[in-house]
């Protein structure tokens, strides 16, 4: 039918670049992109981890040991935790921490990016071997 392929060589060819810039627009792109990702992830797992905490009961029953340690002998009332760990609460807390973490994670790979840049001028960038075989 057709040609048969040539049987490989065993020969390796190799190329040696070198990563002297990066672009810190380029960067910043990315970094944000990914660091949205990351933050959706820590929304999503956090809410689904409530939820099967919740379902099982660990709440109420941790809440309930809580509660009853520390209430006083004056028939004060004790530490409520589920007002304290309800999912509305939960929810706007890792919202909060994933807007920071990407705030965040974006400025310091875009600093990153700077500094790179500055370092390789003196030093010459991150040599790179590639290969690919025949």
């Amino acid at each position: 039918p057709g040609p048969a392929a040539a049987p490989p060589s065993g020969r390796t060819r190799r190329a040696r670049l070198r990563v002297v810039r990066t672009d810190p627009w380029t960067v910043m792109k990315v970094s944000f992109l990914l660091s949205i990702a990351l933050g959706v992830v820590t929304v999503v797992g956090v809410s689904l981890l409530w939820m099967v905490l919740d379902a099982a009961g660990v709440f109420s029953s941790v809440g309930g040991t809580l509660k009853q340690a520390t209430t006083g002998t004056d028939a004060t009332s004790g530490f409520d935790l589920q007002s304290y760990l309800s999912f509305g609460n939960v929810f706007l807390f890792t919202l909060l921490i994933a807007v920071v973490d990407v705030v965040l994670m974006t400025a310091l790979c875009t600093l990153a990016s700077f500094i790179y840049n500055t370092a390789a001028g003196m030093t010459g960038g991150v040599e790179v071997t590639l290969a690919e075989e025949d």
